[in-house]
């Protein structure tokens, strides 16, 4: 292969890889390469994309096995011997090559009651929010999720239990409990509370490790644990 050509590993099926020579250049990303790839040698190749610049998430992909946004990942932070092999998002359903079914993944976040809960209506004023307050941070350090499904993938919890919640949904609750303007604590917290839950979460750190937005779900997880454990007591008090 020339020093020119990258040797470019696309997963199109379970257990089926299609390679192509692809041409290097300077500063090239990944979402390039498979855009090079379905542009120039095979029209049919399907891939999700949208803004290119980190804001949508939609072009989330495993590369060389690990989970990653293409748009912001460029070929030289990862190309081994000018080889890269592109897969499609673990734990979620396949539609086609390298496009996921992204259902499952909003599903659990409806089952993690991730959504909010509010009590006024368009018709009221808008409520005031103190972003001092330790509440507020706590909230606000979540609220950046752009719901690309990474934390998702990296996760070895919803790798073994499909019905796991998952850290995106988790960490979703998570923000909502600590809204002041949210008005369904007890249901979040037991709805994140049953064995598909938080405490089904081992703590291992792939979300956080992998998020491209530098959250930590694994500490909106641990405090999900200690609030769901302290209102369990609260009952049988």
């Amino acid at each position: 292969m020339a020093a020119d050509l990258l040797d470019i590993k696309i997963q199109r099926g379970p257990d089926k890889y299609e390679t192509f020579q692809v041409p290097s250049h300077a500063s090239q990303t990944v979402l390039d390469v498979v855009s090079w790839v379905q542009q120039n040698a095979d029209p049919t190749l399907s891939y999700r994309f949208a803004c290119r610049v980190g804001m949508c998430g939609s072009c989330a992909m495993m590369v060389n096995g690990v989970p990653r946004w293409t748009c912001r990942t460029h070929i030289s932070k990862v190309s081994k011997g000018n080889a890269v092999t592109i897969g499609p998002l673990r734990n979620l359903p396949v539609i086609k090559d390298l496009v996921v079914d992204m259902d499952p993944f909003f599903d659990k976040w409806i089952a993690a009651e991730g959504v909010h809960h509010g009590s006024r209506t368009r018709d009221d004023p808008i409520a005031p929010v103190d972003t001092s307050t330790p509440a507020r941070v706590t909230a606000n350090a979540g609220i950046e999720c752009i719901n690309c499904a990474v934390c998702f993938a990296a996760c070895d919890t919803v790798t073994g239990s499909a019905d796991y919640l998952g850290p995106a949904a988790l960490q979703r609750a998570w923000t909502l409990l600590n809204d002041t303007k949210d008005t369904a604590a007890a249901t979040i917290l037991d709805a994140v509370s049953d064995r598909n839950g938080c405490h089904n979460c081992h703590a291992m750190g792939s979300c956080t490790a992998y998020c491209p937005n530098e959250l930590d779900p694994m500490s909106a997880i641990a405090g999900l644990k200690r609030e769901t454990a302290k209102s369990l007591l609260r009952r049988r008090r």
